[in-house]
Formats: structure tokens, C-alpha cells, sequence
């Protein structure tokens, strides 16, 4: 099992060189892996927060979460990836974990929205989301609209 390190930042607080490396990883996974063809970057980037899970110096997943009320009015996880050399070995459930509490102690009392791709359906349902809607397509990809209630709503 790969030991992992988290770094939970604003953009503001990020370096420059670990936004690059969660940027590459974002295109490498969502623009040439997924072959879709899309603005990746975007105003969500400056006010979100970065969650970095690194293996040593090898940035192995990645996730942001926007602020209640920027995207939509509950905390909003996205860009949810890990770095293909990574994959298999659980860091997917170790990194939703990790944004989950943190989204806990940030927001307590919030309930958490994502935007999935349909095939991770299971996976985040694993973690308390539930369908909410149909399904859609983003860039081409089926996604639906998932919600995971407050912790304090359970």
C-alpha cells in the first residue's frame, strides 16, 4: 500500500509547481486518456479548494472541492483522479475519504454534491451518494448528478 501525504490548499496557497503537477495530471487523465477535448481550467480553480495526495514526490491522486453556493449550494467535489500509475491500490478510497472529512470539518452540517461519471455509480454510493436526477452527457461522457447528505443528517 502507498503511504500518502495530503495537501489541502487555496490556490493561493498552492506552489506554483504543485497546481502544475495536479494540472498536468488533470489533462493527462480527463483530456488525452478520456479523449475529450475541453477547457479543463477554469474560474473554479482560484477559489476552490486543491486536494493533493502525494507519494513522495509523485502527485498520485487529485480532487477540488468548490465552496457551498460558487457552483452549486451544497460543497461540490470535482476533478476527482488518480494518476494512472497509482490505480489499483485502494488511493481512490483513501482520497474521497480524506475530501469528505475535510468537507465535514470545513462545513459541518453541508451535505457533499458531485457530478459522476456513470460508470463510478457504485463507487460513490460506497461513500453515502445517491442519484439525484437522470443521467446526462458532459463532453460526450454519461455523468449523473449524486448527493451525499450531512454526516449530521444521518
Amino acid at each position: 500500500m502507498t503511504a500518502l501525504r495530503f495537501q489541502w490548499a487555496r490556490m493561493d496557497d498552492l506552489r506554483a509547481r504543485d497546481f502544475h503537477a495536479a494540472k498536468l495530471l488533470r489533462d493527462t487523465v480527463f483530456v488525452v486518456e478520456q479523449n475529450c477535448v475541453y477547457q479543463d481550467t477554469d474560474a473554479y480553480d482560484l477559489q476552490c479548494w486543491h486536494l493533493l495526495a502525494w507519494a513522495g514526490d509523485d502527485l498520485a491522486a487529485y480532487l477540488r472541492v468548490t465552496d457551498p453556493g460558487s457552483k452549486y449550494p451544497e460543497p461540490s467535489l470535482g476533478r476527482v483522479l488518480t494518476a494512472p500509475a497509482f490505480r489499483g491500490q485502494g488511493l481512490g478510497q483513501e482520497l474521497l475519504t480524506e475530501a469528505l472529512q475535510r468537507c465535514d470539518h470545513t462545513w459541518p452540517g453541508q451535505a457533499n454534491r458531485i457530478s459522476a461519471q456513470q460508470y463510478l455509480l457504485k463507487f460513490y454510493q460506497s461513500f453515502g451518494f445517491a442519484p439525484i436526477g437522470e443521467m446526462y452527457l458532459e463532453d460526450d461522457i454519461p455523468h449523473i448528478e449524486m448527493l451525499r447528505p450531512s454526516v449530521l443528517q444521518k
